[in-house]
């Protein structure tokens, strides 16, 4: 083969274009390059100036993606996949993390798709430690739950009135659902003329009894509620036409506008009674004076002693009773304020 000066002159040219490439790459080998068997080869601290930065710089770059991933840990995440049990989640994890369907939400779901779509970003809480497969354990229902609690204490801590769907009813009382937590209304706290299985999908307001997150305790209240409202009409001293709805050995329970009082069996009369039921019968209407307004506890006290124009007309004459008892209530409050103006403490007069 004959090599001509025009090949010659091509070959040359092909190496300088191939040197320039090279240096615009910033590829060029250093001059010195140390063998397998030199030792300062395995140094960890060597300089590398070839790549540019020291072996510690290039540790500090790859720990900023090396996640001590820990159960509790709240973390950002990328929903990548829905599945039939659950969905895989990119959270920057060596292996895709796992959330299985149950732990989608707080709320009934019919599927996945009902609140997670592809590509969406959003909080996940970690359940557990790798698995063998180094695969994590996710859930956004955890997060929601501890973020339920916050919720309904702080409503508790404001002593608000809430409104709640009973889904449910049992022998001690109805079930409704708070912020996706599972309520308790007690039987002795539910203040309506229905029966308790015809609750079911009524809207109650509600207030709250107990709010326990550690003993998962959520437990509220119909007739507090009620009372409450009913309260900011009400006031003592007070004539309020009532209907006798259940009578116990320590008194009677008076329908009054929807809400029930107390009338203990020693506000019944002056007269000494064994047991309300000789005075009194389930569906009686009569007039009672409030004695005693407790929003706290939802209780309204109720009397009707204090109206009786004599000592035992409840007993002898109820009818006198019914007829007087704005005026007996008139005189009453003159009563009190009188006797409120008596203990007021004297002035004092100095020289």
């Amino acid at each position: 083969m004959t090599v001509t000066p025009s090949d010659i002159s091509s070959t040359e040219a092909d190496l300088d274009l191939a040197a320039e490439a090279a240096a615009d790459l910033d590829l060029a080998i250093p001059e010195e390059v140390p063998t397998a068997d030199d030792p300062s080869s395995r140094a960890a601290t060597r300089d590398l100036d070839g790549v540019g930065f020291t072996l510690d710089e290039f540790a500090a770059l790859l720990s900023k993606y090396d996640y001590n991933f820990k159960p509790g840990d709240v973390v950002n995440g990328t929903v990548f996949a829905l599945e039939s049990k659950g969905a895989m989640i990119d959270i920057g994890a060596k292996t895709a993390a796992f959330m299985p369907l149950q732990e989608v939400s707080i709320n009934r779901v019919e599927g996945l798709s009902d609140v997670l779509e592809p590509g969406e970003i959003r909080e996940f809480f970690i359940l557990s430690e790798e698995n063998e497969d180094g695969q994590l354990t996710l859930s956004i229902r955890r997060i929601e739950y501890q973020r339920a609690w916050e919720r309904v204490r702080q409503l508790q801590k404001e002593d608000a009135t809430i409104y709640s769907e009973v889904f449910a009813t049992n022998r001690g009382g109805a079930l409704v659902r708070v912020e996706g937590l599972r309520g308790f209304i007690p039987g002795s706290h539910i203040s309506t003329r229905k029966a308790k299985e015809e609750l079911v999908a009524d809207f109650l307001p509600l207030k709250f009894l107990e709010v326990d997150e550690e003993r998962n305790r959520l437990v509220l209240s119909h007739r507090r509620a009620l009372v409450e409202r009913k309260m900011n009409r009400l006031e003592v001293g007070e004539v309020v036409l009532g209907t006798v709805r259940g009578i116990k050995p320590y008194g009677a329970f008076i329908d009054i506008g929807g809400v029930s009082g107390l009338l203990h069996i020693s506000e019944i009369s002056h007269e000494h009674i064994e047991t309300p039921h000789t005075v009194l019968n389930v569906n009686d209407q009569m007039k009672v004076m409030i004695i005693d307004l407790d929003a706290e506890r939802g209780r309204i006290s109720l009397s009707t002693k204090a109206l009786e124009p004599e000592p035992g007309d409840m007993l002898t004459d109820p009818q006198k009773v019914f007829d007087k008892a704005e005026e007996m209530a008139a005189r009453y409050k003159q009563m009190l304020l009188e006797q409120a103006e008596d203990n007021e403490p004297m002035g004092v007069t100095l020289d």
